[in-house]
């Protein structure tokens, strides 16, 4: 039987970026604060840590019991301004909208994408609800915060 996932249509335009060419920088004095992300499925939270410390935590909604959010560690793949969802089952395409504004994807399976995305419906979020197809939801003014944080790259650590 197929499962629906999250999965998406990548719009050529959201892609598209201007290309320049990097001048090399001095050595900084000081790294650059190490980022991640981890998501805690027990308490349904995901954090954005800096140096191993959270700075920001978020209610989120994950996978329900027969499509969960894969546990484990990843790393950042996309990152899609206004994402188009596109049902891996019936193929249907349900528009921007449908995952929220902004698309973070971390695993691929398949015909399947994993992302953590926005969501037209932020009462599933305030009840920290599992009732996703293995995507992780977060509210639209959340989600716009990590999007601005992280970049392509970033580690997304999964723990039960």
């Amino acid at each position: 039987m197929l499962r629906s996932r999250c999965t998406m249509l990548l719009l050529a335009g959201a892609l598209l970026a201007a290309g320049s060419w990097a001048r090399a920088q001095p050595a900084a004095t000081r790294p650059a604060p190490s980022l991640a992300i981890l998501l805690d499925l027990s308490d349904r939270e995901i954090a954005l840590l800096r140096d191993g410390k959270a700075v920001n935590r978020w209610p989120v909604v994950i996978g329900a019991p027969e499509t969960p959010t894969p546990v484990g560690r990843f790393q950042v793949q996309t990152k899609v301004i206004n994402p188009v969802y596109q049902s891996t089952s019936s193929g249907q395409v349900k528009g921007v909208g449908a995952l929220g504004y902004r698309w973070i994807g971390f695993h691929n399976k398949g015909p399947n994408d994993f992302g953590i995305h926005g969501t037209p419906w932020p009462w599933w979020v305030d009840a920290r609800a599992a009732v996703s197809h293995g995507c992780v939801r977060m509210r639209n003014e959340h989600i716009e915060k990590l999007f601005a944080a992280v970049e392509i790259g970033t580690p997304v650590v999964i723990q039960p």
